[in-house]
């Protein structure tokens, strides 16, 4: 990216103000640390666009497969280390079938994929992707097995054939759905070229040579092809890891710009192969392709996932509001926590195991857990009171009675006085919470 002076020499300088920012310097500020896009300004001019458009585009290119609600996108990635922002795109899981199954195979296949499905936190973690592979090398089969796992499943595609000819026809076929097609390598990355052109469809390149990777991207973008994956085809753990940091350093360090794509890596069944997809989600991976897939493997992969892939500086946080748990009356207490999501869920788990009818009041700390927000000043008496009033907790509990955090006994007093209630301290741990309000009940 340009530095915000050099940025400012392209811009209009009419400080219109209408991009959002009142000057276009400041505007260039913005470009430069990319939280502005050269879009938001109305006046630029096609030479001033030009000018900025390569140095502005993210070092590795935003490559998106599947149409409609179940689109994945990845690449568009700033950072070679999370810590310095955030990874933007989550790694992709797959899970790959073959023509060669029967139909009762696949569906039974295709049926487990849609099966490992988890709420965790509030969100949803499911895999993403279904791979089909030529393994028959029968053309009419593959593009049989590609239309009935269409119909079984809205998911987007990978399709993988190394035949040029079978790929070609399954590709026409299935363009509307934008399927990822893989499967070019040096000796037949010319007709696959042709293949992703023709079709539309995003192309991976394989190669274990990362010399002849980037000699097939430089055909690729030649005849106009630019939305490419690469596949390092790494055979163990170490190449797989030296292999993606050299292609992601690259892109990020602008040593090397032929290799800013997003990385594709198949994983190989079992403990290896396991070890393998948890270092590729922390480690640069952006699809992973799967033989198989156990709910035992595929649970800890997406909470990786997911914990890799929240921004570290914005906590997940649940909307403060007023949530009735266990089918809470009038004569039900009020209970208080925070709005980040890992202390509002365990909260609410363990108010569910008691049984007690409770409402549960949701205080807007900013994503901070209890005691940082009370440290922090982000929870006191003041905004437990204002949060009860939004909600209108009182009217809906009569009992009289707030249950607080133990670990704030502290705000009991205050607490005590802002809103009128009696005050009640709860235990230290959520854990605790069962035996608790069994015994207040």
């Amino acid at each position: 990216m340009a530095t915000a002076i050099e940025i400012f020499k392209h811009l209009p300088k009419k400080n219109c103000g209408e991009c959002k920012y009142p000057t276009c310097l400041a505007f260039a500020m913005q470009l430069a640390n990319n939280k502005a896009k050269l879009d938001d300004c109305p006046h630029m001019s096609e030479a001033g666009r030009n000018a900025l458009a390569s140095s502005s585009a993210p070092p590795i290119r935003l490559v998106r497969i599947g149409t409609g609600r179940n689109t994945v996108d990845m690449g568009d990635e700033t950072e070679l280390y999370r810590h310095d922002k955030r990874f933007f795109h989550p790694t992709a899981f797959a899970l790959r079938v073959s023509d060669d199954l029967s139909i009762e195979e696949l569906e039974k296949k295709v049926d487990h994929a849609r099966s490992l499905h988890f709420e965790r936190v509030g969100q949803v973690l499911k895999l993403d992707i279904v791979e089909v592979e030529c393994r028959s090398g029968d053309g009419v089969k593959y593009v049989q097995t590609l239309e009935h796992v269409s119909k079984l499943v809205d998911w987007p595609l990978v399709l993988r054939c190394r035949d040029p000819v079978i790929m070609s026809a399954a590709a026409n076929r299935m363009r509307e759905r934008r399927p990822l097609l893989h499967g070019a390598d040096p000796d037949n990355i010319k007709e696959m070229v042709a293949t992703s052109k023709s079709s539309g469809c995003p192309l991976v390149l394989c190669s274990d040579d990362l010399g002849k990777l980037t000699d097939m991207v430089e055909v690729a973008r030649k005849e106009g092809v630019e939305d490419l994956v690469l596949d390092p085809m790494p055979g163990n753990m170490k190449d797989m890891l030296e292999r993606c940091t050299v292609i992601r350093r690259s892109a990020i360090r602008k040593t090397f710009r032929g290799l800013g794509y997003p990385i594709y890596l198949g994983m190989p069944v079992g403990k290896n192969g396991m070890l393998m997809a948890l270092t590729a989600v922390m480690k640069y991976g952006s699809l992973l392709s799967f033989e198989e897939m156990p709910s035992s493997q595929a649970l800890p992969l997406l909470v990786l996932r997911q914990n890799i892939y929240t921004d570290p500086q914005v906590p997940i946080q649940v909307k403060p509001y007023l949530y009735p748990v266990n089918n809470p009356g009038p004569d039900a207490p009020i209970l208080f926590t925070t709005n980040f999501s890992l202390t509002y869920f365990t909260v609410l788990s363990d108010i569910e195991k008691s049984k007690v009818p409770v409402w549960l009041q949701v205080v807007d700390t900013e994503g901070l857990s209890v005691l940082t927000a009370y440290s922090a000043g982000k929870l006191t008496a003041d905004s437990v009171r204002n949060a009860l009033e939004a909600s209108g907790a009182n009217g809906r509990s009569n009992r009289g009675m707030l249950v607080i955090p133990g670990m704030v006994a502290r705000m009991s007093v205050k607490l005590n006085e802002s809103t009128g209630l009696q005050i009640v301290v709860g235990p230290k741990e959520s854990s605790a919470l069962p035996k608790f309000l069994r015994s207040m009940n």
